[in-house]
């Protein structure tokens, strides 16, 4: 089976073989976004609220350390 170039069928069919290695390459390294924990808001912790409490003023010196001692032992 010869075409008009003389390349039997490898010209058309050398071109689909192009087009299959652009397609699945561009598949491949796609950045997909990969969810986890890490995205959304971020939850605070009960001692990032307690600093806060501290620093707003909210809670004494005494207060802030015997709950922050109480939640290092958890």
């Amino acid at each position: 089976m010869h075409f008009y170039n003389g390349y039997h069928f490898w010209g058309m069919h050398l071109i689909w073989w192009i087009v299959w290695i652009v397609l699945l390459a561009w598949i491949f390294f796609l950045p997909l976004p990969i969810p986890n924990k890490n995205w959304g808001p971020k939850e605070e912790s009960a001692l990032d609220m307690l600093q806060k409490r501290y620093a707003a003023g909210e809670i004494s010196t005494e207060e802030y350390k015997e709950r922050k001692a109480v939640l290092e032992k958890e």
